[in-house]
């Protein structure tokens, strides 16, 4: 016993001398599972009735394999495989975890498509920054989206953040699911550019509203109209799962990009290649899944007691 209180001492004293103050640690050590479900976003997905089901979540091999370059005609093949996914991740410093949510769509459509608005495979999603405050799952104090080539930041209400290298695009809302309240996010229809649900009413008054669950599968809409789909939570780090594949050929054109050959060819991005054009120099592609930590250091002020050193960083960080 003499022994371990004189590690946490060391630990202590350690995280005193940089400027960090102790965390206190939970009582129960939350997994990666129950952390991703507890924080999972209400995810509010346009829709378009010209091709409804082209914009429902599914998983990246809903047709039973890893081949990329298929999938554009495989979405409509048969709409039962269409079943409500998001990819999770999670990376953790002394102060704070870092989830990221990616919602995956075969196609990135529009009506009338060509090289310049449309390609095969469509993965965007957000980077939720979770403090450790002592409970069992922290507090939500920021995230960041990804819409196309460019990221948006948002804080909750009673978040310290502010802006910082990049202005804060607004407040992110909250909805109480299962007890808890979660983040809510909004996918456009057709480019799925991902940003915080603003309370609105989708565009044309038709959507669907998933939910996350922690059953091995979604579910599929009824309709493109649909208020309650039960979306499934898959870690990017499964065995066999998405970053198991990343040199894998048949899967990705080039690291992190996605092969297709669907109008505008290997144009869709994993998170560990996802970057936002204009944000600096330092902030290379890939970062916020590669160092989320100074990501967020960046694009906010007001961060309080903020560790850049990571206890575990699964993408290598």
């Amino acid at each position: 016993m003499k022994l371990a209180r004189s590690a946490v001492s060391l630990a202590a004293a350690a995280l005193l001398s940089t400027g960090l103050a102790a965390v206190p640690a939970p009582a129960y050590a939350v997994t990666d599972a129950e952390l991703a479900l507890r924080w999972a976003p209400i995810h509010h997905q346009d829709t378009d009735s010209s091709d409804y089901d082209a914009d429902y979540l599914t998983r990246i091999n809903f047709d039973g394999e890893w081949t990329m370059n298929d999938n554009w005609e495989a979405q409509p093949a048969s709409l039962s495989r269409l079943t409500g996914n998001a990819y999770y991740s999670v990376a953790e410093t002394s102060t704070h975890w870092f989830l990221i949510y990616a919602f995956y769509h075969p196609r990135d459509w529009s009506e009338t498509c060509s090289n310049l608005n449309c390609h095969e495979n469509d993965l965007e999603g957000v980077l939720l920054t979770v403090r450790k405050n002592g409970t069992t799952y922290g507090k939500l104090e920021a995230a960041i989206t990804v819409a196309h080539s460019d990221f948006y930041s948002y804080v909750p209400a009673g978040s310290s953040f502010v802006s910082g290298r990049e202005t804060v695009d607004g407040t992110l809302l909250t909805e109480t699911w299962s007890g808890a309240a979660h983040p809510s996010t909004f996918q456009e229809a057709k480019g799925h550019g991902l940003k915080r649900w603003d309370g609105a009413a989708p565009p044309g008054g038709d959507g669907v509203i998933y939910q996350p669950t922690s059953a091995a599968a979604g579910e599929v809409p009824a309709s493109g109209n649909d208020r309650t789909v039960a979306y499934a939570l898959t870690s990017i780090f499964t065995t066999g799962g998405l970053w198991s594949h990343r040199n894998d050929t048949a899967t990705f054109a080039s690291y992190g990009t996605f092969r297709g050959d669907n109008y505008k060819d290997n144009a869709a991005n994993a998170p560990w290649r996802w970057d936002d054009g204009n944000d600096g120099s330092d902030l290379q592609a890939g970062i916020m899944a590669t160092d989320p930590a100074y990501l967020v250091h960046q694009y906010f002020d007001g961060t309080g007691t903020f560790s850049l050193t990571y206890t575990r960083n699964p993408y290598g960080g």
